[in-house]
């Protein structure tokens, strides 16, 4: 199957740390979808405002695995198990049981909030989205409309995922330094919605550690201590 890209997710993610793990129903966060040439067509979008939500399916472009990972065998070219980060790191689940970027086939699938369609000069039709858990630069295959009486499953089990789906860290910042970053236009909201999923590996738990993020332009140095994240630094790029 050759498969194409129609478009890329264009957002402030400019590194994998920080992410969200899963798409999130009430995030601040946009993500721009923006088309490819040949699918910037104004009639292929015709009736999609008409949808709350969306499926979009893309690709894990940034998921690059060595040959000298323990995780590849010299018989596979993926592995049958993967550690998910939420486990801690140590206790491997089949693939098929994860949403691990590293799969036979790298292919991703999220549901997100379609916020609403943009006529741009620079870039055309564009999905205006929030919830996205992806990369800035993400290749997107196909959108398709979310139905919620056929993909809503309220009572569905959501496996070992179901312990931490509600798990989130306080974030603190000094007064001083919020009032100077937000008169600059820091993205402060999803700056937090993003420290308080708690971005580390979960095998990382040093409160000495200093962590670094980028996000829009913006680098974030923190230390986490306990259920508190404390912001050290938040500067302009």
């Amino acid at each position: 199957m050759d498969l194409k890209i129609i478009a890329y997710a264009r957002n402030g993610f400019s590194q994998k740390f920080g992410i969200p793990r899963q798409s999130r129903e009430n995030s601040c966060i946009e993500t721009h979808i923006i088309f490819a040439p040949a699918y910037c067509v104004r009639e292929a979008l015709r009736g999609i405002e008409e949808y709350s939500h969306l499926w979009l399916i893309w690709g894990f472009h940034a998921a690059i695995r060595h040959k000298g990972d323990e995780a590849i065998s010299e018989d596979l070219d993926w592995s049958p198990t993967v550690r998910p980060p939420r486990l801690g790191g140590n206790k491997r689940m089949g693939v098929f049981a994860t949403r691990s970027p590293f799969r036979p086939n790298p292919i991703g699938l999220t549901s997100v909030k379609l916020l609403r369609v943009e006529d741009s000069k620079e870039s055309g039709m564009v999905l205006v989205v929030s919830g996205a858990d992806l990369l800035d630069g993400t290749p997107i295959y196909d959108i398709k409309p979310y139905l919620a009486f056929s993909d809503s499953h309220p009572h569905a089990k959501s496996g070992f995922a179901e312990a931490t789906q509600d798990y989130h860290l306080a974030v603190e910042i000094d007064g001083v330094l919020l009032r100077k970053i937000l008169s600059k236009g820091c993205p402060w909201d999803a700056l937090c919605e993003i420290l308080s999923q708690d971005p580390r590996p979960a095998y990382q738990s040093d409160p000495e550690r200093v962590y670094h993020l980028d996000y829009h332009g913006w680098e974030v140095d923190f230390t986490v201590d306990s259920a508190t994240v404390c912001v050290k630094k938040c500067v302009e790029k």
